[in-house]
C-alpha cells in the first residue's frame, strides 16, 4: 500500500505541479520556490527581498509623502516594489508588492531603454520567464534566454537615478561603466551572483543535469566579506623625532565602482587609533562619501531629500574602482613610547537608522606595534 502512495507522490513532484494551472503572474516568490527551493532560499537573505520591509525605508518613505507629497510613494516604490507600481498597487495591497525585488519582476523583465533622465525596465508579465541561460525547459512556465540579464544592463533602472532636478543621486551603474571592468566584460553579476553550488530546480520536481546557480543573495555593502573583497588595506607606523606618523593605503581592487556608492549619505570611515603604553591615546579619522546640497546650497542630510531635493555636488572623496588612496595622521608621540597602532574600516548606512548596528558596520582592523 505505502509504495503505491510513495510512486503517485514521486509521480506528482516529476510531473508538472498541480498548482502550475493556478499561476497568475505576477506571482509571490513563495510560489516560485515550490520548484526553486535553492534559489529562493538565497533570495530571502537579500536586500532585494527586504527592500519593502525595511523599516529604514518604510521610515523614509512617509517621511518624504509627508515633505513631498504623495507622489514621491512612486518613486520611492518605483525601485523597492517595482511590481507595485507595474501592477498600479501603491498601497500595497497583494502580497507580491510586498517582496521588494521579486522573483517575477527580474524574470519578466525583457528590455532596458537609456534613453530619458532614467533606464527604464521593459517588463511582461506572463507565463514566459526571462533568464540568462538558454536551451532550459521547466513543466511550470515556458523559458526564454535574454541576453540582458547576462550584463550590467539589467542592474541600471534601480542602479541608476536622477532626480526631478536632473541631479544623479545614484550613479553606481555609471560608475561602473567607466571603469576598467566595464571594457574587460565583468559586469555585475561576476561579483554579486556569482556561481554556487546548487539546484535550479528542486531534484523532487524535475532532475537537471546541472548543479550550479548564480548567487540570489547577491551580497553587497551589508557583507563583511563583500566589503574586504573590495577594499585593499596596508598600514606602515613609523617615528620621526617626537612624532609617530601612520601611513594607510587603501586600494579599491575589488569593486567596479566607487566605495561607497549607492546613497549619497552613505560614507566609508577610516579611524586610526595610537595608544600608547603611557600618556594619552589618539584619534583621527578620514570621511569617504559624496557631499550634496539642495537648490538653496543647504547640505542634504536625510534620505527623503536626497533622493527628492538634491541639485549640487559640493564634494565627492568615495574611492573609485581600481584607485589607492594615501592618508597620512601624525600623532605627538615621541620614539621610544611602546605604542599600539589600529586602523579601522567603518561602512556608515544611514542617518535615519534607530540603532548603531543598522547605522554602520566594523568590517577590518589592522594592528601594529611601534617603539
Amino acid at each position: 500500500m505505502w509504495i503505491g502512495a510513495y510512486l503517485l507522490c514521486a509521480f506528482l513532484w516529476t510531473s508538472a505541479p498541480k498548482w502550475v494551472t493556478d499561476l497568475e503572474p505576477p506571482s509571490s516568490a513563495e510560489l516560485c520556490g515550490d520548484c526553486h527551493r535553492a534559489i529562493e532560499d538565497g533570495w530571502k537573505h537579500s536586500a532585494h527581498s527586504q527592500a519593502v520591509e525595511s523599516r529604514l525605508f518604510q521610515d523614509a518613505m512617509k517621511m518624504a509623502e509627508a515633505d513631498f507629497g504623495a507622489s514621491t510613494r512612486k518613486t520611492c516604490l518605483g525601485c523597492h516594489s517595482p511590481i507595485a507600481v507595474q501592477i498600479g498597487d501603491l498601497k500595497l495591497i497583494r502580497k507580491v508588492s510586498w517582496e521588494g525585488v521579486t522573483c517575477d519582476y527580474c524574470h519578466s523583465i525583457r528590455s532596458i531603454s537609456m534613453e530619458g533622465p532614467n533606464p527604464r525596465a521593459h517588463v511582461e508579465f506572463s507565463l514566459v520567464k526571462s533568464g540568462p541561460w538558454k536551451d532550459v525547459e521547466s513543466s511550470a512556465h515556458a523559458t526564454e534566454y535574454s541576453a540582458v540579464h547576462t550584463t550590467s544592463l539589467v542592474c541600471a533602472p534601480c542602479h541608476e537615478y536622477r532626480d526631478a532636478l536632473g541631479f544623479p543621486v545614484l550613479s553606481t551603474y555609471s560608475e561602473w561603466k567607466a571603469s576598467s571592468y566595464a571594457k574587460a566584460g565583468v559586469g555585475c553579476q561576476s561579483c554579486h551572483m556569482y556561481q554556487v553550488e546548487g539546484q535550479v530546480v528542486d531534484a523532487r520536481v524535475k532532475q537537471v543535469a546541472q548543479h550550479g546557480i548564480n548567487l540570489h543573495a547577491m551580497p553587497g555593502s551589508h557583507s563583511i566579506e563583500q566589503l574586504n573583497k573590495a577594499l585593499h588595506t596596508e598600514l606602515v607606523a613609523t617615528h620621526e623625532g617626537n612624532r609617530l606618523r601612520v601611513i594607510v593605503k587603501l586600494s579599491n581592487r575589488g569593486a567596479g565602482h566607487s566605495v561607497p556608492t549607492g546613497s549619497p549619505l552613505r560614507k566609508l570611515i577610516l579611524e586610526v587609533r595610537a595608544n600608547p603604553y603611557s600618556g594619552r591615546a589618539f584619534r583621527q579619522e578620514r570621511v569617504f562619501q559624496r557631499k550634496i546640497a539642495d537648490p538653496k546650497g543647504k547640505v542634504v542630510e536625510l534620505e527623503p531629500v536626497a533622493f527628492v531635493k538634491s541639485a549640487r555636488l559640493l564634494s565627492d572623496t568615495r574611492i573609485a574602482a581600481n584607485e589607492t588612496r594615501t592618508e597620512t595622521f601624525d600623532f605627538l608621540v615621541p620614539a621610544g613610547v611602546l605604542t599600539q597602532v589600529e586602523a579601522n574600516l567603518y561602512y556608515y548606512y544611514s542617518p535615519m537608522a534607530t540603532s548603531e548596528a543598522q547605522q554602520q558596520i566594523k568590517f577590518f582592523t589592522i594592528r601594529r606595534m611601534v617603539r
